[in-house]
């Protein structure tokens, strides 16, 4: 069920794409792995809803469904144009799902973001970002493709000193090759060197997007990554946990500006890496706590507290990033993205997002 709120959020990126990059989609088949997470959510719907005008030919969607099945995937499943099929990127074969060979654009996103659940299942996050990744890129690197993205993380910074905050793509990272988000972390930074040496010795169009804290529509309530975990406590009229000091500090880039930026990416046609994220304003948790406060107020009459806590996970805070800034300078001036939507607002949309959605687009 595509809702009001996610009507204008799918409108407003396809209105940051360019009339040459519409173009570029005419005629063509894309393929997804992850389509069942977050970042799957959006692009599922966005290529469903504008897949008349973009020009369409086909859309796969793959995925494990380890963390569960959706059901408004259902929808996009009967018709002609989306193939939807249950898939192992760490162990099945791409050559097994016929239509993989139409493919002209390929989003490899298969891969645990949340670190919760990428801490519960490290060695499958390492698989599906190495062995996943190398899988596909041997059967592609002889197909002439127009474009293949890979999604890497703002992690592979690790815990960036303050004078490399806002971060470009040159800051070279402060990395824990050991700890407990090292399966993520790591994984990411070698997928990234496969890109570049693929892209160096087979010429493939393969752009490495580097995401910086996104949220907003298709982010489960029970992701347990912050921005879902307080707005889970406004659905259920639950004080506002914070489970640190407060302090560490972030930009959040809302998901109708971040795809934009990824489609940007996908659709730039040689190899490149890009920081995609918004650069301002850089905010505390305890900050985007009072605006998550405030926003409940005003869209569902919330009435909670903001309150502190300690993680019953020993590890919750290891090696967790004091800062996160991207620098995107890169990115706006070589792809012309330019993020708009300062937090104030997403968070808004974010929250008339759940009020006005069915719990299958809320959880699964």
């Amino acid at each position: 069920m595509i809702t009001n709120q996610l009507e204008q959020d799918l409108l407003y990126t396809y209105g940051e794409l360019s009339e040459k990059e519409i173009k570029k989609f005419k005629d063509s088949t894309i393929l997804i792995t992850g389509c069942a997470g977050f970042l799957g959510f959006y692009y599922v719907h966005f290529f469903y809803r504008f897949r008349e005008e973009l020009g369409l030919k086909k859309v796969i969607c793959l995925d494990n469904f380890m963390l569960g099945y959706p059901k408004w995937i259902d929808k996009m499943a009967a018709d002609p144009k989306f193939v939807v099929k249950k898939f192992d990127i760490i162990k099945d074969g791409i050559e097994s799902i016929t239509e993989a060979a139409e493919a002209d654009y390929i989003i490899h996103m298969a891969s645990i973001a949340s670190p919760i659940f990428y801490r519960q299942y490290p060695i499958e996050t390492l698989d599906a970002n190495v062995w996943g990744l190398r899988r596909l890129l041997d059967y592609y690197r002889e197909r002439s493709v127009r474009g293949f993205l890979f999604y890497s993380s703002s992690e592979i910074y690790g815990d960036p000193a303050d004078d490399a905050v806002p971060t470009p793509e040159s800051y070279n990272g402060n990395v824990c090759a050991t700890g407990p988000r090292a399966c993520y972390d790591e994984a990411k930074r070698f997928g990234e060197t496969m890109c570049m040496l693929f892209a160096r010795r087979y010429h493939m169009p393969i752009g490495v997007a580097r995401p910086f804290n996104n949220y907003g529509p298709g982010m489960k309530i029970n992701d347990r990554r912050v921005p879902a975990d307080f707005a889970q406590d406004i659905v259920e009229g639950k004080d506002i946990t914070i489970l640190s000091s407060g302090s560490p500090s972030r930009t959040f880039c809302y998901i109708a500006d971040a795809v934009a930026g990824y489609l940007k990416v996908l659709l730039y046609g040689e190899y490149g890496y890009f920081n995609i994220g918004i650069d301002r304003p850089e905010i505390t948790v305890a900050g985007l706590a009072e605006i998550y406060a405030k926003a409940g107020a005003e869209i569902f009459g919330y009435q909670g507290t903001i309150r502190y806590a300690v993680s019953e996970d020993k590890d919750y805070l290891t090696n967790n990033p004091q800062r996160r800034c991207p620098d995107v300078t890169k990115a706006k001036k070589t792809l012309g993205y330019l993020p708009k939507i300062e937090v104030e607002e997403g968070v808004r949309r974010f929250l008339q997002f759940i009020k006005e959605s069915p719990e299958e687009n809320l959880i699964w």
